[in-house]
């Protein structure tokens, strides 16, 4: 698809639907976690959720966040990935504000009530603009220092900015571990079964894959959520109140650019190249960390020993067992804030 097209499709979705009201979101306030906040939970209850979304202008964007806890605790910020939304952290949420904690649960780019700023912005997914748009998050929020916590595209976020902005990381988690890439690196091909659950990311690079994802982002969205988390039982209503954050006007734009960026088939932005540059040699991360796995996550991810030496602060691992896949906060949303405590506890 022509540059000139991508912007005319932005334009006009940017003047159709940038009045989407907040509330469309569905999101309602916020509740008690319940039987699924256990590490070895697989159904999950769908009883909690969180109030108002509130928006702040942040570098290019208006970000839609959630936030909880008392304004002078000690501030934890939890990021998500592909395709999922804040509510996987809609259950780890009220166990950190028990525990005293400020939490901060950004809609990314291209997701929820997130929205870019101006139509001529170009629908970046590259992974240095994720990590830009947390910091100028950090800085209109007046956040100086974090503890943070995210998996997949979440995971990549705060490995980031770890490794480059380090004194805005007090203490990290972070879901499979490593996972800072570069174009470079991944032009090198993979093992036949490696390459076999990156399937998507192969259709994403058609035009095909484009229009495809973008008449079906529910049904994709939901197969992806099957098989990257195969022993997760989660009903409809718990996929339906996340699937409203794909109705964003950028997601599919943003999503696809991701996939491409990362198979060096379309560039990112020149005013993020130097980051790229550093990102690229695979940077050390010397913040105290805490790495996850659940022993069954469908979704590509690497073995724990592949990345264990990237570590050079204070590290632990912890594999976790029950059928827990790769939306891990949602699916054992106590080990994972059990995660967030105790790394605060290594900083």
């Amino acid at each position: 698809m022509s540059d000139q097209i991508n912007m005319r499709r932005r334009r006009l979705l940017g003047t159709t639907l940038a009045g989407i009201s907040l509330l469309e979101l569905g999101l309602s306030g916020l509740a008690h976690a319940q039987s699924n906040a256990t590490a070895g939970s697989t159904k999950a209850a769908g009883a909690a959720s969180f109030g108002p979304i509130r928006q702040i202008n942040a570098g290019t964007l208006s970000i839609g966040y959630a936030e909880a806890g008392p304004q002078n605790g000690p501030v934890v910020i939890l990021l998500h990935g592909w395709p999922y939304d804040i509510h996987s952290f809609a259950e780890v949420t009220p166990l950190l504000v028990a525990a005293g904690y400020r939490v901060i649960v950004p809609y990314l780019r291209g997701y929820g009530s997130t929205r870019f700023l101006s139509a001529d912005t170009p629908r970046n997914g590259q992974q240095a603009v994720v990590a830009v748009d947390i910091i100028a998050l950090m800085d209109a929020l007046k956040i100086d220092k974090a503890v943070l916590g995210g998996f997949d595209w979440g995971a990549r976020t705060v490995n980031i900015i770890a490794a480059l902005w380090p004194e805005r990381c007090k203490a990290m988690v972070s879901v499979s571990g490593y996972l800072i890439g570069s174009q470079e690196a991944n032009r090198a091909p993979l093992p036949p079964k490696a390459e076999l659950t990156w399937w998507y990311q192969f259709y994403f690079a058609t035009e095909r894959g484009y229009a495809g994802y973008e008449a079906n982002r529910h049904d994709f969205n939901k197969l992806i959520w099957h098989t990257a988390s195969p022993k997760w039982d989660f009903d409809d209503a718990t996929f339906e109140r996340s699937a409203q954050s794909f109705n964003n006007p950028d997601h599919v734009a943003v999503v696809i650019h991701n996939y491409r960026w990362r198979l060096g088939l379309v560039q990112g932005e020149a005013q993020y190249d130097e980051l790229e540059k550093r990102l690229a040699m695979a940077p050390t991360i010397g913040v105290p960390t805490i790495t996850m796995e659940g022993d069954a996550n469908g979704a590509a991810h690497p073995e724990p020993a592949a990345y264990a030496k990237k570590f050079t602060g204070r590290y632990q691992h912890r594999n976790l067992s029950g059928g827990i896949g790769h939306n891990l906060p949602q699916e054992a949303p106590k080990a994972f804030a059990d995660a967030i405590i105790d790394v605060a506890r290594l900083a």
